[in-house]
């Protein structure tokens, strides 16, 4: 692995049970499954990514690769073949949200899985918010990930966990859901509402609500799992 990668991987090392896995992990788990000619695949790619890093034309040989990483390592494999090349090509916030905006679900996917180990700082925030307005689940899923925890603000990050429950996201998928949950007063109140409003209108309400409003009880007066809002009729 080149020195850039490990640097890479040496931030994102230690940040808690829901951070990323390092890329050295990532990249140990991906060949360790992979058939040969999709490793020999991979390691080219990634050299070629390495000796050609950033933005070169229309598009840059390393785009091209992440577009055929789902034929090449198959489509379980893809999503980390696609970081691990972001990662290669050096790919920053302008790479980023070019290959966001230009490429498919699956690409668009990949760089979120990506940010938190390319992106230091907020910069790439518009990207997980324009996620976080589509109604595709495994969008949302990547969306609500580690880069999302450390940087969006207390209102949009809300607003993500009641999306997750709406599209039925599994809130297991919200990266330091307990840590930013705890203590929540406005967000048991918003959880409480839906809750409501989903009883009243003879739904049920769903279970990873009652899971995310029990980490906001510490707060006097949050409603708790026998509370009438939250708890289905």
């Amino acid at each position: 692995m080149t020195g850039t990668r490990a640097s890479h991987a040496a931030r994102t090392a230690g940040t808690g049970a829901t951070a990323s896995p390092s890329l050295d992990d990532l990249r140990r788990r991906l060949t360790a499954h992979l058939e040969p000619a999709a490793r020999a695949w991979l390691d080219h790619a990634l050299d070629e990514a390495a000796a050609h890093p950033g933005l070169h034309g229309p598009i840059s040989v390393w785009e091209l690769r992440l577009a055929e990483a789902g034929r090449r390592c198959g489509a379980a494999h893809a999503d980390a073949a696609r970081v691990l090349i972001l990662d290669a090509a050096r790919a920053d916030t302008e790479a980023l949200t070019r290959v966001y905006f230009q490429g498919t679900a699956d690409e668009r996917r990949a760089v979120l899985h990506a940010l938190p180990h390319l992106v230091p700082g907020p910069a790439a925030l518009p990207l997980v918010e324009d996620a976080l307005r589509t109604n595709d689940t495994r969008l949302l899923a990547a969306a609500v990930g580690p880069y999302a925890a450390r940087h969006l603000d207390p209102h949009a990050w809300r607003h993500a966990v009641l999306k997750c429950l709406f599209t039925g996201v599994p809130v297991e998928q919200v990266a330091d859901l307990p840590e930013r949950a705890r203590s929540d007063g406005e967000l048991a109140r918003m959880l409480a509402d839906y809750a409501a409003e989903r009883t009243a209108a003879g739904r049920a309400v769903p279970e990873d609500l009652h899971r995310v409003l029990d980490l906001t009880e510490s707060v006097p007066g949050t409603p708790g799992p026998d509370h009438p809002h939250g708890k289905e009729s």
